[in-house]
């Protein structure tokens, strides 16, 4: 028989909306939603409340079942009499989310949020206030100028783009020249990732206002390319240690890019004055390049990757890359800056990939700088935070 202490606690759980079952716990609503600041114009859905919880809505008054897709979860939306769905997620991380709705089965983008690419599509994204969210807010400081740049590649003979961040003061003040950081992004992502997805524009800005980052120039290009005789494939792109997806990639950097570049920009041309940095499949394609070609660079930034991802085995510095780890010396006195981050709730494989290449590195006596974000997974707010990180080293 139920005890009177138990059930003055039954009711007070009830009243709370507070009930556990084995793992899952329901938790009351907060109802001070707001629209996302990534909607559409006038659009008042997706919203964001207090908690991190996502709430969607859409009429579809002849769907049979509508979901919100976001975080590796499916969320049932609930039907009105007008035939409108709505319905909220459990609260999410701090940052930046693609999502989608499936619409009896049919994945499609939210109409009411803008389109980001992601996941190797065109889809929607919703951002999670984060509590240090300022260092890539849009504030009332300098701002540089983000350039569309598309040139003609004759290794891939097709037509290719980049994005140039050029810093404030840049078309003023034209006597003066500007380190460069090649900044790449993620598999399943492009080159809209950074500037959009990612606030680098905004990031420099801010630290550039601060006097905490000297003013530099970010190319943020495509990180796929096959030669033109060479079939393109789902893979592209990836770089990978062991069997690779052939790409052409670091051939169009080296050979067509970064020329272009110092030609078109006002550049200082030589390696003390250029930095590459990536995240995920990007950090992997930095390692293997710059590692490739120390001529050309002296800074190195992997956030949430490193170049034996996915392995997670011991590496030997003597046969890892050709031995290109194992003269330390040697190493520690080109690189300027060897830099690796990654976010505490990152899945596997990463912690144990990035975990055996720092172990490599310490094995081999290669001096790095290692950073965490806290309470962050392999998503946008981790390599925001890399960028924030990273930035203030480079060409000091």
């Amino acid at each position: 028989m139920m005890n009177y202490i138990s059930l003055i606690l039954l009711s007070a759980a009830l009243a709370t909306g507070i009930l556990c079952s084995g793992q899952d716990v329901k938790q009351t609503v907060v109802e001070d939603f707001k629209p996302s600041t990534l909607n559409q114009p006038g659009k008042q859905y997706p919203q964001v409340n207090s908690r991190g919880r996502v709430r969607a809505s859409i009429s579809a008054p002849q769907a049979l079942r509508v979901q919100l897709d976001i975080g590796g979860k499916k969320y049932d939306l609930r039907k009105d009499d007008k035939g409108v769905w709505t319905g909220e997620s459990d609260p999410q991380d701090e940052g930046f989310h693609y999502y989608q709705l499936v619409i009896d089965g049919a994945q499609v983008p939210d109409p009411g949020s803008m389109y980001f690419f992601g996941a190797g599509r065109w889809g929607s994204g919703v951002e999670i206030p984060a509590s240090d969210q300022d260092f890539y807010s849009l504030k009332n400081v300098p701002h540089g100028q983000v350039r569309e740049h598309l040139y003609f590649s004759e290794i891939t003979r097709s037509w290719r783009r980049c994005f140039v961040y050029s810093p404030p003061g840049y078309e003023s003040n034209l006597s003066a020249r500007y380190p460069v950081l090649y900044l790449q992004h993620g598999m399943g992502e492009d080159e809209t990732g950074w500037s959009v997805q990612g606030r680098a524009n905004l990031i420099l800005d801010n630290l550039i206002a601060e006097k905490k980052a000297v003013p530099m120039i970010i190319v943020m290009d495509r990180g796929y390319a096959t030669r033109a005789n060479q079939p393109s494939s789902p893979g592209a792109g990836r770089t990978e240690a062991g069997p690779t997806v052939f790409t052409a990639f670091e051939e169009v950097l080296i050979k067509e890019i970064i020329p272009m570049i110092d030609a078109s920009y006002r550049t200082v041309a030589d390696r003390s004055h250029r930095a590459m940095a990536g995240l995920s499949m990007g950090a992997n394609q930095t390692i293997q390049i710059t590692m490739n070609n120390l001529d050309l660079f002296s800074y190195i930034g992997g956030f949430s990757g490193t170049s034996n991802y996915p392995g997670t085995a011991e590496i030997d510095p003597g046969k890892f890359m050709n031995g290109k780890f194992s003269d330390a010396k040697a190493l520690n006195e080109k690189i300027n800056l060897f830099w690796l981050s990654l976010g505490t709730k990152e899945p596997d494989p990463f912690p144990g990939s990035v975990g055996a290449f720092r172990r490599m590195l310490e094995k081999s006596g290669v001096k790095y700088v290692y950073y965490e974000s806290p309470g962050t997974a392999h998503e946008w707010l981790t390599w925001r935070r890399s960028l924030y990180q990273f930035a203030p080293l480079l060409f000091r």
